[in-house]
């Protein structure tokens, strides 16, 4: 692990995927940086077409790439639509890495997830747990082609000497977030359940599963902040975790969610729908050494988050 100095000021610094949830933060925090942030709609830009993003790539010309485009979604999406899962996303990243490469872009940081941890890796998940075990059923799809990523970070540095890193964030959520049943994440299928039930007077809202599997939750400016700290100070073969540094009972999560939002009925359980996998905390004890660490509560994020949805007037 080398840690350097690479400023972003003055830089032309393209976030791949700013109207998602990471990539929306990403350019938050670039706001604060002296950095010309680019972007592309997909209407002007289909990252999952090689040629378009070959044209569009040498035109532009950036100086610095995070790729956060991705096809994401909750354990029903993966479920449902595995080879969009699959291939939409090792297009993507297949499409940008050669296109940066073709240009000269030499440095290039890649979000992976940390559902690329074998299902039953030791707790906290270090970095050397990849590629040891099994991945977990639920999210495998979305899993391998994140692996992928992080494998051409390494392939790129490996074969062209690109300075290409990958990170890997733990469970996101915060202002951006999908709040769509069918598509969205824990977290915030939880603040959706609890403001309806609280809305509607109901006496319970549901969750999935026994609530009883653990997971860590990091607010997506934090991530944020800590891309941009490792585009600046990191240099490695090697894929860096990016966490919060404890991990909650999906129970308990559902209870901060409904004391938060103000829903005071109970939770009850559908016995029916997945746990997923038991435990995901990360091991975060890295980029710790370097020098970042999360800054926000999960009950100030949820808060943050929870007045973020209320604004958008659902």
């Amino acid at each position: 692990m080398t840690k350097l100095h690479y400023s972003l000021a003055g830089k032309r610094v393209w976030v791949a995927g700013h109207n998602g949830l990471v990539g929306a933060a990403l350019v938050r925090q670039l706001e604060t940086i002296d950095c010309e942030t680019i972007t592309a709609s997909r209407s002007i830009l289909d990252l999952t077409r090689q040629s378009d993003v070959e044209d569009w790539m040498a035109d532009t010309k950036p100086d610095a790439i995070f790729i956060a485009a991705a096809r994401v979604g909750g354990i029903l999406a993966n479920d449902t639509y595995p080879v969009n899962f699959l291939m939409d996303n090792i297009s993507i990243e297949t499409n940008v890495f050669s296109a940066a490469h073709a240009v000269g872009v030499n440095r290039l940081v890649f979000l992976g997830s940390s559902c690329i941890y074998p299902r039953l890796a030791a707790q906290p998940m270090n970095e050397n747990a990849l590629l040891t075990g099994p991945l977990e059923p639920t999210n495998q799809w979305y899993a391998l082609a994140k692996i992928a990523g992080v494998m051409m970070t390494k392939a790129y540095r490996q074969q062209h000497g690109r300075d290409y890193v990958s990170c890997m964030p733990t469970n996101l959520y915060g202002p951006g977030d999908s709040f769509d049943l069918k598509e969205s994440h824990v977290l915030s299928a939880l603040i959706v359940k609890a403001h309806q039930a609280k809305e509607s007077g109901a006496e319970n809202f549901e969750i999935w599963g026994t609530g009883t599997p653990k997971r860590e939750f990091l607010y997506v400016d934090d991530l944020a902040q800590a891309c941009v700290f490792l585009m600046e100070n990191y240099s490695s073969y090697d894929a860096i975790n990016i966490g919060y540094g404890e991990d909650i009972a999906i129970r308990d999560v559902a209870q901060t969610v409904a004391d938060v939002v103000g829903f005071t009925g109970s939770i009850t359980n559908d016995l029916g729908k997945p746990d997923g996998m038991p435990r995901k905390l990360m091991d975060s004890a890295r980029i710790n050494a370097l020098g970042w660490k999360a800054s926000t509560s999960l009950k100030d994020g949820i808060a943050k988050t929870y007045a973020w949805y209320l604004e958008q007037g659902t």
